[in-house]
């Protein structure tokens, strides 16, 4: 009796050991998210472009005599001329477009043509498209000052939209330096996920899962993330060599519809219009925008097969499908971590079946012995 008593006094102080252990690590762990609560986004981005760039960051390492700090800094010096030079004029592009758009409304100087009368037997929306058209071109002011407070929310919107895009640049441009940090001791920061990956998963399946999800991660950064960023660069340089207005608008639009999978020839083919249709351009360099534009609005044709699933153990209707998930329930960071997740999933998934045992032929024998005798009978 006496040990049974000894027996529970010292099992229920283990116990309320555990629970305390337990209390103060759920309490370390809250403090803690608390403190990098602020910074995960950045650092989740940072560990993103140096998931992607680290095959490259070792080339250039390599050809370097193995200095990996030097790699490192050479890589954000030309990511931040590469990307952030022509993403900050395409800024400068759309804020200024903004600007002149609402310094042209409060002037008045804006002249507009008067519709022609099919616009009115237009089906379903005709006449509302031709009272406003017409009240436009005939009393423009009027119909501005009608419109005057959606006009002031919606020029504030357009600069709070400026300066948003103004605040991701510099958080992603400090993300770029972060993750060239990491690129930096990238071998030891390789080890350390292969080693969590052992931890959670096991030894056997550890490192083909950390194998995986850098895989996921580096072809979603170039097949959607990448080629979609390309892509709207590319015409939004195009667009502002030919002085197509409002380029950085369309720019930031075609980046948008890429990610989301849409054909940047949406933008490509109005803006073609626009050149033909305006009388500002002579034959030849019409020709030769068209010409780049077509080539812009369909590059994604070519380099998504190329890009996208590369290197991955899963399919790429998988990875993509990850990727639009993810990016419908939390933005664009979201993409990689869907896409990760569904590719995990689907590996552990076919695991699983691969791993389902045969039927044993001592159970199929009385069974098969038993149905011809039914058919005997």
């Amino acid at each position: 009796m006496l040990n049974n008593i000894n027996l529970q006094k010292v099992l229920s102080r283990r116990l309320l050991d555990v629970f305390i252990q337990a209390g103060l690590i759920a309490a370390l762990v809250a403090v803690c998210y608390q403190i990098f609560g602020p910074f995960m986004t950045l650092m989740l981005w940072a560990v993103i472009l140096a998931v992607t760039l680290f095959p490259l960051h070792q080339k250039l390492a390599n050809k370097l005599g193995g200095n990996q700090g030097r790699a490192a800094t050479i890589i954000v010096i030309l990511g931040i001329l590469l990307i952030f030079v022509p993403m900050v004029l395409l800024a400068n592009s759309l804020a200024d477009a903004i600007t002149n758009s609402i310094q042209t409304l409060k002037e008045n100087t804006v002249t507009i043509p008067v519709p022609p009368d099919s616009v009115a037997g237009w089906p379903i929306i005709g006449k509302k498209v031709y009272g406003l058209w017409n009240a436009a071109a005939t009393d423009l002011p009027g119909l501005i000052q009608s419109f005057q407070p959606k006009i002031g929310d919606l020029a504030k919107a357009g600069l709070g939209f400026v300066a948003g895009i103004g605040g991701g640049l510099l958080k992603f441009l400090a993300s770029f330096i972060i993750a060239g940090v990491i690129m930096a001791f990238g071998r030891e920061g390789h080890k350390t996920a292969r080693a969590i990956s052992r931890r959670f998963v096991g030894p056997e399946k550890g490192e083909s899962f950390a194998i995986l999800s850098t895989a996921t991660i580096r072809a979603v950064a170039q097949g959607v993330i990448g080629i979609a960023f390309i892509q709207a660069t590319l015409l939004g340089v195009i667009l502002m060599i030919a002085h197509v207005p409002f380029a950085g608008v369309l720019a930031i639009i075609a980046l948008v519809l890429g990610i989301a999978q849409l054909p940047a020839l949406l933008i490509s083919i109005p803006a073609i219009a626009y050149i033909w249709m305006s009388g500002n351009y002579s034959t030849v360099p019409a020709i030769i925008y068209s010409i780049l534009l077509i080539v812009a609005g369909a590059v994604d044709n070519v380099l998504k097969p190329l890009m996208l699933g590369r290197g991955v153990d899963a399919p790429m209707p998988v990875v993509l499908m990850g990727a639009l998930g993810g990016m419908v329930a939390a933005g664009i960071l979201g993409m990689f971590v869907g896409a990760v997740l569904l590719a995990l999933g689907y590996q552990i998934f076919m695991d699983w079946v691969a791993m389902q045992p045969d039927t044993p032929a001592e159970l199929v024998v009385p069974v098969v012995v038993e149905v011809k005798a039914a058919g005997q009978e």
